[in-house]
């Protein structure tokens, strides 16, 4: 239901923007749900990063504040996250989550950023 892209590789410091459509979502069932990022790395427990309800209200792990904005488009069934100043640590796999019910995941994009 979920598709994520805009992974890659880039130098500390760098920027990507990861976005999250549902093409086979329709908008009464995606424009309610709260949309979630998160992450997982090698060896790591997934963690979320971020979040934003049907209102638009946004929540950040400490760890990506003042670094990284979620937002979402309705109109397009996506959501976005905005990653700057990035550094090697936020090097992991990025999920789009929909939280539900019922509950969606895509297959996941690498970030890996290099020192």
């Amino acid at each position: 239901q979920l598709v994520e892209s805009g992974g890659g590789l880039v130098q500390a410091g760098g920027s990507l923007r990861l976005s999250c459509t549902a093409p086979r979502m329709i908008t009464s069932v995606f424009n309610p749900n709260t949309l979630r990022w998160y992450r997982q790395a090698p060896g790591k427990q997934r963690e979320l990063v971020a979040s934003i309800t049907s209102a638009r209200d946004t929540t950040y792990a400490d760890f990506v504040k003042g670094r990284f904005t979620i937002s979402r488009d309705n109109a397009r069934k996506k959501v976005y996250l905005e990653m700057n100043n990035l550094k090697p640590e936020d090097t992991a796999v990025y999920y789009c989550n929909s939280v539900g019910p019922p509950e969606y995941w895509g297959q996941g994009t690498q970030v890996t950023v290099s020192s």
